[in-house]
Order: C-alpha cells, then sequence, then structure tokens
C-alpha cells in the first residue's frame, strides 16, 4: 500500500502533468470507487468544467483542488493515477478517466479496485471524513512532542498499533512504522502508555525523519508502487530493518526476525529493541 512519501511523490509528479487542465467530461467505469456523491453519474457531471488548481495531500489521501470542487482520493492498495494522450488504449484496470480539453487524461487504474473518490464543496474537504477522522502528518506543526507523548500516555495498546492509526498520525504505515521503531530502538509490542517521554521523542523524531527521507527518494519500490510517471521510489535502498529477515542488524550484527503485531508483518532487531514490560 503506497503510504505517506509513495502518495506524496504522486502529487509532486502529478503537479507537473495535470495542474492547469480543464475537465471536458468524465468516465467512471467501475462504480463501488465513488464514495460521495454516491451515484457515480452525479460524480461524472459534477466535475465538468473544473479546472485543476492545486494537488495537496492529506496522510496518504490526494486532495485535487479544483475551482469550486476538491476531489479527495486514496490509492488504497493498488491505485495509481497517470496522464495519457486520449489516442492511448486504456487497459482493463482503468476505472475513472478524467477527459480535459487539450486531449489529454488522468487516468486511475486499480488491479484491487480498493481506491476510493469523494467529491466535496472546496473548502469542505476537512470537515467531512474521511480527511476529518485523520491526525496531522508527522512533519506538521501539530504533530509535537507533548501532542505524541499524550497520545501514548491514553491507551494500552502495542506501539505498533499506535503507529498505525491514522486518527493519531497521518500517512504511516507498516514500512514505516518499522522503520521508525529500529531507529528509536523501541519494541513494536512495548505498551504506548510505558514509554518514557524520552523514549516518545525518540519515536517521535524517528517518524519524522524516515517519512523526509523516504520523500526525498521517492518512496519505496515494493511489489507495485510506481509514481505517476512510471518510476520506481528509491528509499527500499535504505531500508534499515523492513523486509531484512534474516539478515544482519545494521547497528549490531544481529539477525533481523519478522514477527506478526496487530496483525502485520513486523521487523526487529531483538537485540537493538528488546521488549521491557516492567514500566
Amino acid at each position: 500500500m503506497p503510504e505517506l512519501p509513495e502518495v506524496e511523490t504522486v502529487r509532486n509528479t502529478l503537479k507537473h502533468l495535470a495542474l492547469g487542465k480543464k475537465i471536458d467530461r468524465v468516465s467512471v467505469f467501475w462504480g463501488n470507487i465513488i464514495k460521495q456523491p454516491q451515484d457515480p453519474k452525479e460524480f461524472e457531471q459534477l466535475l465538468i468544467g473544473q479546472t485543476i488548481k492545486d494537488i495537496n495531500r492529506k496522510g496518504k489521501f490526494l486532495i485535487f483542488q479544483m475551482d469550486d470542487l476538491s476531489l479527495v482520493s486514496h490509492l488504497r492498495m493498488e491505485g495509481k493515477f497517470g496522464v495519457y494522450d486520449e489516442a492511448v488504449e486504456k487497459t482493463k484496470h482503468t476505472h475513472v478517466i478524467f477527459h480535459f480539453t487539450d486531449g489529454t487524461e488522468l487516468r486511475y487504474n486499480d488491479v484491487r479496485k480498493f481506491g476510493t473518490m469523494h467529491v466535496f464543496q472546496k473548502g469542505k474537504e476537512l470537515e467531512n471524513k474521511p480527511l476529518r477522522q485523520l491526525g496531522p502528518d508527522p512533519f506538521e506543526k501539530a504533530f509535537t512532542v507533548d501532542y505524541f507523548y499524550n497520545k501514548l500516555k491514553k491507551t494500552s495498546r502495542n506501539m505498533k498499533a499506535v503507529l498505525l492509526d491514522q486518527s493519531i498520525v497521518a500517512g504511516l504505515g507498516n514500512i514505516y512504522v518499522d522503520e521508525a521503531l529500529f531507529r528509536a530502538r523501541i519494541h513494536p509490542e512495548r505498551i504506548a502508555h510505558s514509554l518514557t517521554r524520552e523514549e516518545a521523542e525518540k519515536v517521535h523524531d524517528a517518524s519524522i525523519s524516515v517519512i523526509l527521507e523516504a520523500i526525498e527518494q521517492g518512496g519505496t519500490t515494493i511489489r507495485s508502487y510506481l509514481n505517476s510517471q512510471g518510476e520506481m521510489g528509491m528509499f527500499q535502498q535504505k531500508l534499515r530493518v523492513y523486509g531484512k529477515q534474516d539478515s544482519s542488524c545494521v547497528n549490531c550484527g544481529a539477525p533481523v526476525i519478522k514477527l506478526k503485531v496487530s496483525g502485520r508483518g513486523t521487523h526487529i532487531c531483538p537485540e537493538c529493541q528488546p521488549l521491557h514490560t516492567t514500566r
């Protein structure tokens, strides 16, 4: 699943490809992707004549800012946007096409059909689900150490579950949670309220640094992720623990192991991330 760095990379590439383009018409081929309005035909009609003015991001969501409307889209597992000439034949996985007046098209492709799209009046998108439920991004001003530490103190869930909770911090997924906890030397099964403020600060800072480094590298290519220009992200070359089971820890040389924590495959160094249960 694309996480924050991958979605940010998609946003940046789409800004080069789609800004200023005016929608002539919209074709929806798989209506279940359209969540707001619920009628795909109404969705198609709403967007006619709208020009893409900007493309923002909140957590793992893309926000297409238009003249009067905001289109909020989540890529889920396999969703991809791309800009094509209208003469290029669409694939069987192309489920939504935004036809522009200049003869190009923004196409949404999704092998698993799990992606979502919501349309709101411009300026109302943050007041409604799904964006209303999100916590701050890791590098937003609201994501302070105090904010994060207070959230940890109020829950008995483990740290893996807390960092995956998009209502606490938006954009982190399985890859970057493993990487952040490894950098902070915190076991993913540590109970959140057991962390000291110093430990919470280490997780907070590691979450920010790993996300920023991944954005600089264009994201992480695991399986099928590509950006909107068909290019692979390169952060996978800098992963320290995710997917490294049976390899030697870059810090201490101990074997990296894979666990299941909160139902997710989880990678740790048991020497660098010992599980403390007595706090």
